[in-house]
């Protein structure tokens, strides 16, 4: 009997784990078109600023930084999605944010950006 009570506290103690563990992981909230704007203009969004970043101008020119390389495009908002125009890449996305994560989902597929909104980083 005192095994049996000890297996179940351990399941127990394993299933409470488990719930705290869920509830401490990160939660996204879709931004809207006017609260896309205000957190993306002259902001910088990046991995980890080595291997890409977009800057947000206020203008909204976009610069982009891909490993070394730099380009230029535009970005706008439109109906309550990002819009990029990276020259040969352009496409609309969902904007996902938990504190300074952020996610640019494409709508209706599992693929996503997922960076850090910061403020510009000083770049050669």
């Amino acid at each position: 009997m005192p095994i049996r009570a000890l297996a179940f506290s351990l399941i127990i103690a394993g299933f409470a784990g488990g719930v705290s563990a869920a509830g401490a992981a990160e939660t996204f909230r879709q931004l809207k078109g006017s609260e896309i704007a205000a957190r993306f203009k002259g902001m910088e969004f990046t991995d980890d600023e080595v291997h890409w970043a977009y800057v947000f101008d206020r203008s909204g020119r976009l610069s982009s930084f891909s490993m070394g390389k730099k380009g230029t495009g535009a970005w706008r908002v439109e109906k309550d999605k990002l819009c990029l125009d990276r020259g040969s890449e352009q496409g609309c996305y969902e904007v996902w944010t938990s504190s300074r994560n952020a996610q640019l989902r494409q709508p209706g597929s599992d693929i996503f950006e997922e960076g850090i909104l910061q403020t510009p980083a000083a770049r050669q």
